[in-house]
């Protein structure tokens, strides 16, 4: 296995839940072939700076991966960063394995090079947010706060 397979957990000190019930946990992947997780480590960092856990699966993950890794963390929410191409294929397949998996209540959100036509058909899959480049960091993060519980 290749260190960036091994998925790593970023942690703040300080809790992100207003339920009280922990911080909020959320897993950043790099699903498929795109090799560009700069943005993913800026999410991913912002995210534990704002007192998330955030577990980075790494690059070149497939779809059962991130959903497997999303179950064993309990994690609350997977933000997924594609700038391939293939986010219709990449995100419907971790939306159905989540719902195969009877966890719906992990939101799914997500990033990168994808066009105003496919936002709607995302939508409409579950992907609860899509957020593109020019996205603030302070963005994300209130939207993650504002549409994520801890279950």
């Amino acid at each position: 296995m290749e260190p960036q397979d091994v998925p790593t957990t970023l942690s703040a000190a300080e809790p992100a839940s207003s339920t009280g019930a922990g911080p909020l946990r959320i897993v950043v992947a790099k699903p498929g072939l795109d090799g560009h997780d700069r943005g993913a480590k800026v999410v991913a960092r912002a995210l534990r700076d704002a007192g998330m856990e955030v577990i980075y699966t790494g690059l070149h993950q497939t779809p059962e991966q991130i959903v497997g890794t999303a179950l064993a963390e309990d994690a609350d929410a997977i933000g997924l960063s594609v700038l391939s191409g293939a986010h219709m294929t990449l995100f419907a397949r971790v939306v159905e394995l989540l719902a195969e998996a009877d966890a719906t209540d992990i939101v799914v959100f997500g990033g990168g090079i994808i066009p105003e036509a496919d936002r709607a058909p995302l939508a409409a899959l579950g992907v609860a947010q899509v957020f593109t480049p020019g996205a603030s960091m302070a963005e994300i993060v209130d939207w993650v706060r504002a549409n994520v519980r801890r279950s």
